[in-house]
């Protein structure tokens, strides 16, 4: 009996080599839900792929899980391929992740939309943070594939429109692994050396996996962030991009994008045209104004006939000079009776004239004048002023 015995080791050991031996099971494609999804911080990624029937244990190490274009969240239906095996410390079976896509949906669109909500909340396609375009560009810097279609394109419509704008082409690769660090890269060096008033950035038409590079969160982050304005004009009309929503402006193909960085050049000497039309037109009515007021100026008397102008000047400085003078007599006639006036008052109101009729004026020595007889004593001398002088007298008595 003993020798039907084994240790859980070698149990687990046995099947484990059971199942590695399984060649079906070496790759396989398991669909499932995700769930209790978790990050460790050695970038190796823990989670169940569950039905309604079971759940399986997974395991998505760093290196395939740095490959991933989306970010897996618990509840997301999923098609993961990878082989099963056991893991020996717990003794139970799991599957070990090698490719892992959204179910019924590209992995690229789930990285798209999920990238997109992550900037929109982040204000990065807000209307407010979007900068106005130069209207006459002197320079524009075009960060595109020197030798793909796109700058041929827009070398031929900016230089057909409007050729005094000088096209700086930074050239960098739009497919592929290395072009979104070149792309962000030309846009900072573009900023940091304020090689052009603005900047034109995209390539031509391709399936979503060509357009990539321009879904990218870096060059996302460095269209924001660029202080000189940004023509998005990637792809076709149906092609849009992330970096579409956060540049300044989009155009539909890179052809566009030319179009709405400069001017048409028959548009502006139409309006140049327009402008001088009516320039001239304002400045012969300006004319035509100027020479009637002149015939009207030459033909005043004050041209006509200097002399009279000024014997009209001295008419009404002589007519000034009576009015004048006639005014001053006036006021000084005025001043001399409102003068007679006063003194023939005053003068009625003079002691003098009291005195005149018969009165007197009774003075101490010391010129107070006697109001009451009891401001006198028998014996006190008195002055008494009439009006022809005045009388030394001295009291003997007073009389009630």
């Amino acid at each position: 009996m003993s020798e039907n015995i084994w240790s859980v080791g070698e149990l687990t050991r046995y099947l484990k080599d059971l199942l590695d031996g399984e060649t079906l099971l070496q790759r396989v494609y398991v669909r499932g839900e995700l769930s209790n999804y978790k990050v460790y911080p050695s970038g190796h990624h823990y989670f169940t792929i569950k039905d309604e029937e079971a759940t399986l244990k997974a395991v998505l190490f760093r290196r395939e899980a740095s490959r991933l274009r989306f970010r897996p969240e618990s509840g997301m239906k999923v098609v993961a391929l990878g082989r099963v095996t056991v893991y020996p410390r717990d003794g139970a079976y799991q599957l070990y992740v090698t490719e892992l896509t959204p179910d019924g949906v590209g992995d690229l669109h789930v990285a798209f939309e999920q990238l997109k909500e992550k900037l929109r909340l982040e204000g990065l396609f807000d209307p407010a943070h979007k900068k106005p375009l130069p209207p006459y560009p002197e320079r524009i810097a075009v960060i595109t594939s020197s030798a793909g279609a796109a700058v041929r394109d827009v070398i031929r419509v900016a230089t057909k429109r409007f050729p005094l704008a000088k096209l700086i082409l930074l050239p960098v690769r739009v497919q592929g692994a290395e072009a979104p660090p070149e792309i962000a890269g030309a846009i900072r060096y573009a900023n940091r050396w304020k090689v052009a008033d603005l900047i034109i950035t995209g390539r031509g038409g391709g399936s979503i996996e060509d357009l990539w590079a321009f879904n990218d969160e870096r060059v996302a982050r460095a269209i924001y962030d660029s202080e000189l304005p940004v023509i998005s004009a990637v792809g076709h009309e149906p092609d849009v991009t992330i970096a579409d929503f956060v540049a300044d402006l989009r155009a539909a193909t890179p052809s566009n994008g030319a179009e709405l960085a400069v001017p048409d050049r028959a548009e502006l000497h139409s309006v140049i045209g327009n402008m001088e039309k009516r320039m001239r037109n304002a400045l012969s009515s300006r004319l035509a104004s100027s020479r009637q007021r002149l015939e009207q100026l030459r033909e005043r008397r004050v041209l006509t006939d200097p002399g009279a102008y000024v014997a009209d000047r001295r008419i009404a400085l002589d007519h000034t000079q009576a009015l004048l003078i006639s005014a001053f007599q006036k006021k000084l006639s005025d001043k001399r009776t409102r003068l007679a006036q006063n003194a023939s008052a005053l003068d009625a109101m003079s002691p003098l004239k009291v005195l005149g009729r018969g009165y007197a004026i009774a003075q101490k020595e010391d010129g107070r004048v006697l109001r009451s007889r009891e401001e006198a004593a028998p014996g006190d001398r008195l002055r008494l002023r009439l009006a022809d002088g005045s009388l030394l007298c001295q009291v003997r008595e007073g009389e009630e």
